[in-house]
């Protein structure tokens, strides 16, 4: 599908394909165009990228890599820039674990039937793929995508914010999609916490389980996040003649808030990994603990075993098998040991 936002100096209108203009070169002076493909088919890709606005095959090629080869999943974030245009790659969250960070993780109706937040960043990472040129910003993505929907959004309230052109209007997307990281941070902090509190109680295989997927998560948002780090440094360096003195500005905004999301996803990659190692030595004092009990045990009752295994031997002349009082005596001598093995191992502070 294909949605257009052009400014035409006055105004800014929002149609589908047949309010694109024959080529890009025919948008001059104040006019601006946006053109968003989202979920695309084939022919509608070619009459953007090789019609209206003929693109490098590499960029071709990375644009429509993860149709051709899905199994590869995204392209990494990067930004190249040609003699017409600057092509920039950014990969947002996945919408569906932004909904189940929204929801708390809790299994809803809306979230029941979704994979796993770490399956989700290893199978399904999503592809936001942007041309600027002077007067036309072109994005694309193989599925709707929050951040472009928001941007179409401010657009329709803030129409005279297009007179600023393809770099700010792309600002205002990558904006949106940094902000998307807020409440998956906040869901991994609460989960981190969650399983901080459950690993001094119930230690088991399950939680190290959920560990190591939240491990998975994090790991795969913090190399995102680097990367993209990385592609918002050099939009607000001044290096490309397409991004204006003027918006650089708001990029450092945007840069500023991903840099704040890369060190909190930072801080809890080294918590996981903290809370792995606690795991480790949680179980192993729990079964230090189970040790210490069972050793005492066996202490207590190994020399009541010596005292009934001396008076159980079968021998004819043994001076106590005709004493009246054998019997209790033996009972009592072992009672005595054991309660004395007790108030030994109470006064060392071992029980």
């Amino acid at each position: 599908m294909i949605t257009v936002h052009r400014w035409n100096g006055s105004r800014c209108e929002r149609t589908g394909i047949e309010g694109m203009p024959e080529s890009a070169a025919g948008v001059t002076g104040d006019e601006f165009v946006w053109i968003n493909l989202s979920a695309p088919t084939p022919e509608e890709e070619a009459a953007v990228f090789q019609k209206f606005l003929p693109v490098h095959p590499l960029t071709l090629e990375d644009v429509t890599r993860i149709r051709r080869e899905p199994d590869q999943g995204a392209h990494f974030p990067k930004v190249e820039e040609f003699p017409d245009y600057l092509f920039v790659i950014v990969n947002p969250l996945p919408p569906g674990l932004i909904a189940l960070a929204t929801l708390g993780g809790k299994p809803t109706e809306a979230t029941v039937k979704l994979p796993s937040a770490s399956r989700m960043l290893r199978r399904h990472r999503p592809q936001l793929s942007a041309v600027l040129s002077h007067n036309v910003l072109i994005t694309h993505s193989m599925e709707p995508l929050a951040c472009v929907a928001t941007a179409h959004q401010f657009l329709e309230r803030h129409g005279e914010s297009a007179r600023r052109g393809p770099d700010y209007v792309f600002h205002i997307v990558l904006d949106a999609m940094v902000d998307e990281y807020a409440p998956v941070v906040e869901w991994v902090a609460s989960r981190l916490d969650k399983l901080e509190s459950r690993i001094f109680t119930r230690p088991t295989a399950k939680l190290i389980s959920g560990i190591l997927k939240l491990k998975r998560v994090v790991t795969g948002m913090r190399k995102t996040l680097i990367i993209e780090r990385e592609v918002l440094s050099r939009l607000i360096r001044g290096e490309f003649a397409l991004v204006d003195e003027r918006e650089i500005a708001y990029y450092r905004n945007v840069y500023d808030h991903l840099t704040r999301y890369t060190e909190l996803i930072e801080a809890a990659r080294e918590m996981v990994s903290d809370l792995g190692e606690t795991h480790l030595a949680a179980v192993s004092n729990r079964l230090n603990q189970i040790m210490k009990v069972l050793t005492m045990i066996s202490t207590t009752i190994l020399p009541l075993t010596l005292i009934s295994s001396v008076y159980g031997m079968n021998f004819k002349h043994m001076p106590e098998l005709e004493w009246e009082w054998g019997y209790p005596l033996a009972l009592g001598l072992m009672a005595v040991t054991g309660f004395t093995s007790l108030a030994f191992f109470r006064w060392k502070k071992w029980i």
